[in-house]
């Protein structure tokens, strides 16, 4: 029974102390835009974000990257597409102990823009150890 209780210790909130918290934590947009809710999880380890995820979905659950009918009409018109996008927003925040500068994209700012606050947001939850899905007002 020792072996057990020592063996599950180590499996809690480990992170480094005053920096992000081992989990994984979900920060999204409040409101609706055009359709679609942002949002951004992430997985911490050992302190450091080492997966994150930045996509958008609308009411029924579907998730903007997957529509090839929307890249379709957003490619030609500004040079990306939202599984080009998320995925380069992502790469900035992966890997990192804390909130980045975040370098936008010609042609998804707006996105940019969000995931920036969205991403500020959820490294606080990760500072906290607080797994709740915080919730980010557009401005």
């Amino acid at each position: 029974m020792l072996i057990c209780v020592l063996g599950f210790s180590g499996c809690g909130n480990a992170g480094t102390s005053g920096g992000l918290k081992d989990g994984s934590y979900t920060a999204e947009m409040k409101e609706y835009s055009h359709g679609w809710k942002e949002f951004v999880t992430i997985t911490v380890k050992n302190g450091e974000i080492v997966s994150t995820e930045y996509n958008a979905e609308n009411a029924s659950g579907f998730i903007k990257s997957w529509d090839n009918a929307y890249m379709m009409n957003m490619k030609p018109v500004s040079g990306t597409y939202p599984n080009e996008y998320t995925r380069y927003y992502a790469a900035q925040l992966t890997g990192q102990s804390s909130a980045p500068e975040i370098e936008v994209l010609s042609g998804a700012s707006s996105s940019g823009g969000n995931f920036a606050k969205l991403s500020q947001a959820v490294v606080e939850q990760a500072e906290k150890g607080d797994s709740t899905v915080v919730l980010v007002e557009a401005e």
